[in-house]
């Protein structure tokens, strides 16, 4: 029995096939359910292709004014001259096109990860029992190396910009799930019960109490996801997906270190003003600026009703009164 002690357990009890079993499984799923995740792969190759190719089709100029414009709605003056200086030196670096497909890419992640996570962190606010089982899938997602989806996305999709896509998705998920749960956990209680005092149902509960409320956790979650979708990009073009990413990595295969960093100041770039603008959709209490277009343009239609009124009363009444009869 001592002796027994000094042994590993693999030396005890034998190896555990853990890779024989995934393989196995990989396999028989590629082999009886591949039509399956071929049809799967349809609404995200429509999505993707349906951006990719409006973007490319939209003219820099006015694709750069709208996010400038958006840029001074939700951040600051400072943050929409930097977003005009960053889209011009993206474009004068020769990587527009790659550029627009890896927004491309980033979006229809971000847009999925939302119709997938958003559904899931409201079940597991609700539900402790659905939230212990929910969380160790997460934890999972999280801390897998993000090179180990590449495989089984590559067996079960195939290769190129849609498996690409949702290897990030499995990637990035996770973030916005978690910050959702917790979003609807902190809507103050006190808030809870007066919407119950009035009558209201739990779906007008989540939808105009809770959501709203937790809206500035869920907009951290989808900042969170937008920048980890970023992140996958590179690992993606492993795969077939293009954009940035293939550029950073032909860049690293041919060692062309210019290239490389071309593509990766690209991302960088692409990241601080998605970052920023995001970022300031989530703030609630957020005071307008006065460079705010919105704002702006309102003021200008006051203006424009406010001069059309004094006009109005300026103009003297030249019809003639009719005698009485």
């Amino acid at each position: 029995m001592a002796d027994q002690l000094l042994y590993r357990p693999s030396e005890l009890f034998g190896r555990l096939p853990v890779d024989d079993v995934v393989q196995d499984a990989v396999r028989g799923l590629v082999r009886d359910y591949r039509y399956v995740f071929q049809e799967m792969k349809k609404p995200i190759d429509w999505v993707l292709t349906t951006l990719n190719d409006g973007l490319l089709a939209t003219p820099f100029l006015a694709f750069t004014i709208i996010l400038v414009l958006l840029a001074l709605r939700y951040a600051s003056v400072g943050t929409a001259i930097f977003t005009a200086i960053a889209l011009c030196a993206i474009e004068m670096m020769g990587v527009w096109d790659e550029t627009m497909t890896t927004l491309a890419m980033v979006l229809t992640s971000v847009l999925f990860c939302a119709i997938i996570g958003i559904p899931l962190g409201v079940a597991a606010a609700r539900s402790k029992t659905f939230d212990r089982i929910l969380r160790p899938i997460l934890d999972v997602m999280q801390t897998t190396p993000a090179f180990v989806y590449l495989v089984p996305v590559v067996m079960l999709f195939s290769v190129g910009l849609v498996p690409g896509v949702i290897a990030t998705i499995i990637f990035a998920l996770p973030p916005l799930v978690r910050l959702t749960t917790l979003g609807i956990r902190q809507v103050p209680n006190e808030i809870v019960e007066a919407g119950r005092a009035f009558g209201a149902k739990p779906h007008q509960m989540l939808v105009d109490i809770q959501l709203p409320l937790a809206w500035p956790s869920i907009m951290a979650g989808l900042n969170q996801t937008l920048m980890m979708s970023l992140s996958m990009v590179v690992i993606a073009a492993l795969i077939g997906a293009g954009g940035l990413g293939l550029r950073v990595f032909q860049g690293i295969g041919r060692l062309d270190i210019g290239a490389a960093t071309v593509g990766g100041l690209g991302i960088v770039l692409l990241a601080i003003i998605l970052d920023r603008i995001t970022q300031g959709m989530g703030e609630l209490n957020r005071t307008p600026s006065r460079w705010d277009p919105v704002e702006f343009i309102g003021r200008l239609l006051l203006m424009r009703n406010k001069v059309i009124d004094e006009g109005k009363d300026a103009t003297p009444d030249t019809g003639a009164a009719k005698p009485a009869t």
